[in-house]
């Protein structure tokens, strides 16, 4: 694989034209000179191979030598994360992309702590998707997940997102949730087959209050345990989106 990602429009007539940002990056920080091989790609999964044909650092160029596509993973996997204090956040939306997360959901919960309004929030926003980039670029993915607006854990519950989702996962302290491994062999069982979707909850600091746990198995999640020991809740996230990938693998 080459060393060179750019994140890049559709080519005119086999050319594609990086915007600034994506040129800078290219030619200034990464030091890619006329003639490197470059793999540009859309963040919907098609990539080309390009030869740096103007390494302009305001407005490079690409040629274009070869078209690919790429297929999703088997398993359409939404992260809901309550946002958590600092910068844990972009942690997380980092680790999700690395991990194949089509969607992530930052949720506001009643423990928590961070409150974002207005501008704030725009920031944020673009903040995260700006850190989703820079993880598909370097992990090889070429999909790039949907980040939605931050929004109420109610509002989240009550989406068509969730109630189109086949697997709903609750990262649960609680005693009776079930590890992992058992709810996928139960859904095996029922359906003949692994989900093809599935969305995975994850509190903040201090866990999801008994009231919004209620609200979520209401929903349809159910409690899963990630093991004996107290994670915090990036730790929680990564641990949770790493493993049903590897237990929905084909």
């Amino acid at each position: 694989m080459s060393d060179f990602r750019v994140f890049a429009p559709a080519p005119v007539h086999g050319v594609i034209s990086l915007p600034g940002g994506e040129s800078h990056h290219l030619v200034t920080v990464n030091r890619a000179r006329a003639g490197d091989t470059v793999i540009a790609f859309d963040g919907r999964g098609t990539e080309w191979t390009c030869e740096l044909a103007d390494a302009r650092k305001s407005g490079a160029t690409l040629r274009v030598r070869a078209t690919h596509t790429r297929a999703p993973l088997p398993c359409t996997t939404t992260l809901a994360q309550a946002l958590p204090k600092g910068g844990v956040m972009d942690d997380i939306i980092r680790h999700a992309t690395e991990l194949g997360a089509a969607r992530i959901a930052p949720l506001a919960t009643e423990r928590t702590q961070v409150h974002l309004n207005g501008d704030r929030s725009d920031k944020k926003a673009e903040k995260w998707r700006t850190a989703a980039l820079e993880a598909a670029k370097q992990c090889g993915n070429p999909f790039l997940p949907e980040i939605d607006p931050l929004q109420p854990l109610a509002a989240f519950l009550a989406g068509d997102a969730v109630r189109n989702t086949q697997l709903k996962l609750v990262a649960s302290l609680h005693l009776g949730a079930q590890p992992l491994r058992a709810v996928l062999a139960a859904f095996r069982a029922q359906h003949g087959r692994p989900p093809t979707s599935a969305a995975w909850l994850v509190g903040p600091e201090g866990d999801f209050s008994p009231t919004e746990m209620a609200a979520a198995q209401a929903a349809g999640f159910t409690p899963v345990t990630l093991g004996p020991l107290v994670l915090r809740c990036d730790t929680a996230a990564t641990a949770a989106l790493g493993v049903l990938a590897c237990e929905t693998q084909e």
